[in-house]
């Protein structure tokens, strides 16, 4: 898999990461959104680099104009409720794209610390030959890029793979890295070293969804 962590070079990136870490600026639920949606069109505009292009004339009122447009039949897959702003993100500068909603959460047992990936909601199109992009805000343990990657299975075979997320664990990018395949590509915004005992990243965030909806009832 090939790993394309963006803050090892400095940009305004930074910013919008410092801000969605900040316990101060994640009071302001639409300002977390929206940071979320800024880090996808990055992200998205990096994965728009390695796209296949192909010349096309732009008639404009003076002449033509030749430029080398992007060819991908793209399909964005966000694993819901807080995938949403990052898929906001990558409709923005993807906005032909086709989407795929897939429902993803953490199912405790007996405590807190064990759970499995429960998928039960799911709308895709035909994923044959198109390149798939399948987005995460939190890229914690990885079981639920794995698991949404398995559901999507009997949609079609993609001509390639694109995970996108805005903050990683070094375990879960390890956990992905073994079960997709060598052409995947991971874009990132940055990557924390550790999962504390309830497989949530530190220092990280806290949790997305919540920040960005609400605190939800746990069943």
């Amino acid at each position: 898999m090939q790993i394309h962590n963006l803050t090892k070079k400095n940009s305004i990136l930074n910013t919008f990461i410092s801000e969605l870490r900040d316990v101060n600026v994640q009071k302001d639920r639409m300002r977390f959104r929206r940071n979320i949606e800024r880090v996808g069109e990055v992200l998205g505009y990096e994965l728009s680099k390695v796209l296949n292009y192909t010349p096309s004339d732009v008639k404009t009122p003076l002449g033509k104009s030749r430029v080398n447009l992007p060819q991908n039949d793209i399909v964005i897959c966000s694993i819901l409720r807080a995938g949403v702003p990052l898929h906001n993100g990558l409709l923005n500068y993807f906005d032909n794209s086709e989407n795929a909603f897939i429902s993803a959460y953490r199912h405790h047992k007996d405590n807190l610390e064990d759970f499995e990936i429960i998928v039960e909601y799911l709308a895709c199109p035909n994923l044959d030959g198109k390149t798939l992009i399948l987005a995460d805000p939190m890229l914690a343990t990885g079981q639920s890029l794995v698991s949404t990657y398995k559901a999507l299975k009997p949609y079609g075979t993609p001509k390639e793979v694109h995970l996108v997320s805005v903050i990683g664990a070094k375990p879960g990018v390890d956990y992905v890295k073994k079960h997709f395949n060598e052409n995947t590509h991971l874009w990132i915004a940055t990557i924390d070293n550790e999962l504390n005992d309830k497989g949530y990243i530190v220092p990280g965030l806290g949790d997305a969804g919540d920040l960005a909806f609400g605190n939800k009832l746990q069943h």
